[in-house]
């Protein structure tokens, strides 16, 4: 299974007829093809996302257990169980790993330079040093990026503009939720546009959703 093949099947891009694709070899070996799943939160949390990434798999004619294996590892919220993990999938020989956010891709880059990694949902890639160009990743990772970090300061300007004379802002802040690198100009930005505003801004961290409840209590 190729890289670029499985870009498609992310993307549920295929055009080939799903019988026609399930008469494709599994593997230029034979062997079945090995997927690793890297998420940043627990098996309940993840069980959204699986769906959609089996129902694509499906319709390229993959069937886990039949013709490609997943093995899936959980890192429940917690980054530093991430490395361990990336390395545990990359001692699986997995064929490619895909990653669910701008740390799991970092943990797995950080495991392997040659398996290939399909990132998704990352922040900002080339700050974060995943990819030397959104234009030429070259490496090993590639993937989508919402760009994320662009917006932080476009939402606080809309929000006063939605409520004028706004003086004071509280805003909840995932301390994890990109790499350090991107986080630290997130703050950095979002801080300068409350200056340049003249709003006083309150920025409450919360790690996961065990500490939503007390971040709004704190807000």
């Amino acid at each position: 299974m190729r890289r670029r093949e499985f870009i498609a099947l992310i993307s549920s891009a295929a055009a080939w007829p799903v019988a026609a694709r399930a008469q494709q070899p599994i593997g230029r070996t034979g062997k079945m093809p090995r997927v690793g799943m890297l998420m940043p939160g627990p098996a309940a949390h993840s069980a959204a996302t699986y769906k959609p990434f089996y129902q694509g798999l499906h319709e390229l004619g993959y069937i886990e257990g039949q013709n490609l294996t997943v093995e899936r590892r959980d890192g429940d919220w917690k980054p530093d169980r991430l490395p361990a993990l990336a390395a545990e999938l990359v001692g699986l020989k997995v064929d490619m790993i895909v990653a669910w956010s701008t740390p799991t891709a970092q943990a797995a880059k950080q495991a392997t330079n040659s398996v290939p990694i399909i990132a998704a949902v990352m922040a900002d890639p080339v700050g974060d040093e995943l990819v030397a160009s959104l234009a030429r990743p070259g490496g090993n990772v590639t993937g989508t990026t919402f760009l994320g970090p662009e917006l932080v300061a476009k939402r606080l300007q809309l929000l006063r503009d939605v409520v004028p004379g706004l003086a004071r802002v509280a805003a909840l802040l995932h301390p994890h939720a990109y790499g350090e690198r991107t986080m630290a100009n997130v703050v950095k930005d979002i801080e300068d546009a409350a200056r340049t505003l003249g709003t006083q801004l309150q920025l409450v961290p919360a790690d996961g959703p065990d500490d939503i409840a007390g971040a709004f209590s704190t807000m």
